[in-house]
């Protein structure tokens, strides 16, 4: 293993520079080259066809089948045309990643190339492998996706890919799509209603989503060698080197030149498939490094990300390089988040969480900013679980990611302006007086953009003219996350215009009413808000006395989703019946226990197989080496003292790699999936996972440099 480690970083340094070549100079020439839009439709389509796919686009219609036909003939006409040979639906089951099945357009009886509008609306894949948490059983594994015409049909690799929802055949949704696509509807129902109060003229009100993805690359030679990282995506083991990111040099330093290269062609392809990447650059960590692209409408900004990210995986491999999602790869290094910015923008263009000079446009944004702030506040816990998965669990709260506890950063202009509202306390307005004189609002005319710095430490925290949710994993599927905050979102604007309307028909005026209401929810929900260091013992001391949760583990988060707060929530809105929850439920604790699982497993495997060899091989060479020194009566204690410290290591690893593996067993045998999930999380991980690193990583210390098997952290983070 010893001699596999070194042949690796041989190659590593005799390894070529890949250069990124450009389809041209200008970005234009080529973006969205490879998308069949609206631009591409409007060229191919008749007027007519055109006009029923766009309104369809535009108002969510169902399109019929001799206009699918239409579609469906430009469409394959387009592809051939580009060089593409198969068509696929692209999906996203609820396995985390997106799915495929390739079809030929060649018909080899017919001899000719052919593409049905049936095919571009529906095709019935095997569901019988995907996860449904009960939704089906094997006998009824049928499951169908159907075209989504508001996310743009593209090719990668050949092949013509259609943007689908995937539902069981009995309606369930068993995608990630299909309740991201009904909580869209829900909040633009919601937040059309609350604009109304403002301007007549809005007719829709659209989520918008930009995801910063963090990710580290390496050597794939060196990827290649350990099996943890093949196998679990991180590294169990690792001492950190002597220089990791103390130095604070690599954030936004120069990219080293093989990254870049990479960066530059994964960016090529990406603007080949109309993904509006604009944003390149180091991360904290070594090796660690951030893509973002500019913000899109929700549904597309998610498919692009999941997107992106496979492009990132592909090109990776032409660059001889391996690119990690996953949240904590290496200890003690920065973690990698998908930092969700989200905000609402209405059809007349404008965004509602951006702050105005004028007094009428700052009351609809404070209404859209108290909502959020509210929703968050009554809804904590379900924002924790759609963010919960085992690589998260590593990284909350620790490296500069935000901890578990949910909260909300607003800054001190913000802070001080909602502060000044609630302590105004309802205020008679006689007539002719100013109102906003009055409510002391007049001190405030207008709302300054927040110039304080976002506070790191914030899983929540509002950034100028929208939210950053944080604490979203840099692997996740960004759909889960944006689907519970755009209903949580819309419950609260529901209920605000409830609560607005009740008051203006007890007679008050329609602004004063609309003030006070804000004023109360600021008063119900400010235990949310907070300004300070979230990784402070005192700030989990004080969040605990306001009653917020610290839900430290996937395994206790998840819960939440049994609830029947959030089963009537899901429900009200139509976004998830009772069943998909459960399903939901359970297939993430599913997920978290096999992942749990294979990381012990793998820690046990590297443990017994090549760390303790090893010690016990370089432990020899001591034992002869003393035996030696002391025949010459010359001092030998030094080498007698380090077999002993590896004795030492090598029985604790024994040890704890012996109990946890009973401990494994005896998980196993719990049926009853939350308990096992919550005792994989206990008796597993937290028992001894980092027990046995610590054992290990004391080794790599002591045994000579020349014996160690595993590729060590200052080998593979300093990429060139």
């Amino acid at each position: 293993m010893a001699t596999l480690r070194q042949k690796a970083l041989m190659k590593v340094q005799g390894r070529p520079k890949v250069a990124a070549v450009a389809p041209s100079l200008k970005i234009s020439d080529y973006f969205g080259s490879q998308v069949f839009g609206l631009k591409e439709m409007q060229e191919t389509l008749a007027s007519p066809v055109f006009k029923k796919v766009s309104t369809a686009i535009e108002k969510g219609t169902k399109i019929d089948m001799s206009t699918a036909d239409e579609v469906a003939t430009a469409v394959k006409s387009w592809a051939l045309g580009k060089g593409a040979t198969h068509y696929t639906h692209w999906f996203q089951p609820l396995t985390g990643s997106t799915a495929e099945k390739h079809d030929t357009f060649f018909d080899a009886m017919s001899g000719m190339e052919k593409f049905k509008g049936s095919a571009l609306v529906q095709q019935e894949p095997d569901a019988s492998s995907f996860p449904s948490g009960g939704i089906r059983t094997t006998f009824e594994a049928r499951g169908y996706t159907a075209w989504d015409p508001s996310s743009p049909i593209f090719i990668f690799d050949q092949t013509l890919c259609i943007p689908t929802i995937f539902v069981s055949f009995t309606g369930e949704a068993l995608d990630f799509k299909t309740p991201l696509i009904r909580s869209t509807e829900s909040i633009n129902n919601a937040a059309v209603d609350i604009c109304q109060y403002f301007d007549r003229n809005v007719k829709k009100v659209t989520p918008s989503l930009g995801v910063e993805q963090e990710y580290f690359v390496i050597d794939r030679a060196l990827y290649a060698t350990r099996p943890d990282l093949v196998m679990a995506g991180r590294t169990v083991f690792g001492h950190n080197p002597a220089r990791g990111q103390q130095l604070d040099d690599h954030y936004f330093g120069s990219i080293p030149s093989r990254v870049k290269e990479y960066m530059k062609d994964f960016e090529i392809e990406a603007l080949k498939l109309g993904i509006p990447v604009s944003t390149r650059h180091n991360e904290v960590a070594p090796g660690q490094f951030e893509v973002a692209p500019l913000f899109e409408d929700i549904n597309k900004a998610t498919d692009h990300n999941l997107l992106l990210m496979d492009v990132m995986e592909k090109v990776a491999e032409k660059h001889g390089l391996k690119v990690l999602f996953h949240e904590k790869p290496f200890a003690g290094l920065n973690g990698s988040g998908k930092h969700n910015n989200w905000s609402l923008i209405t059809d007349t263009g404008v965004n509602l969480f951006q702050p105005s000079n004028s007094a009428r446009e700052n009351l609809q944004f404070l209404c859209f900013l108290v909502a959020t702030i509210k929703a968050v506040y009554k809804n904590a816990d379900l924002l924790r679980a759609s963010i919960a998965s085992a690589g998260n669990d590593f990284r909350l709260g620790a490296n500069e990611a935000p901890p578990a506890i949910i909260s909300i950063f607003l800054g001190s202009t913000l802070t001080g302006i909602l502060d000044e509202l609630e302590k105004n306390g309802n205020i008679k307005i006689e007539k002719g007086d100013n109102m906003y004189m009055k409510l002391g609002i007049s001190k405030i005319p207008e709302i300054i953009l927040d110039n304080t710095d976002r506070n790191r430490t914030s899983p929540f925290a509002f950034t100028g003219n929208k939210f950053e949710f944080r604490a979203v994993g840099s692997s996740a599927n960004p759909a889960g996350p944006m689907t519970a905050l755009n209903v949580i979102v819309a419950d609260v604007l529901k209920e605000l215009k409830k609560d607005i309307d009740k008051e203006i028909d007890s007679g008050k005026e329609k602004k004063l009413a609309i003030v006070d209401v804000l004023r109360k929810y600021i008063k119900e929900s400010k235990k949310i808000r907070f300004e300070g260091d979230g990784y402070s013992e005192e700030w989990e001391k004080e969040a605990e006395k306001r009653g917020l949760s610290n839900l430290k583990s996937t395994a206790e988060s998840l819960d939440v989703l049994l609830s029947k707060q959030v089963t009537d929530l899901y429900k009200r809105h139509n976004v998830l019946n009772e069943k998909e929850l459960h399903a939901r439920h359970e297939i993430r604790l599913e997920n978290y226990v096999m992942k749990v699982q294979i990381e012990s497993r793998v820690m046990g495997d590297l443990a017994l197989n090549h760390i303790i060899p090893t010690a016990i091989l370089y432990q020899n060479k001591l034992i002869v080496n003393a035996n030696g020194l002391k025949g010459l009566g010359l001092d030998h204690r030094a080498a007698i003292d380090t077999i002993e410290e590896i004795s030492k290591h090598i029985e604790a690893l024994k040890s704890n790699v012996s109990n946890m593996t009973e401990a494994r067993k005896r998980v196993n045998k719990v049926e009853d999936i939350t308990e096992k999930a919550k005792l994989y999380s206990s008796d597993v991980k937290d028992a001894y996972f980092d027990k046995i690193r610590y054992a290990v990583d004391k080794l790599e210390l002591v045994v000579d440099d020349e014996y160690w098997p595993l590729v060590k952290y200052r080998e593979m983070l300093f990429l060139k």
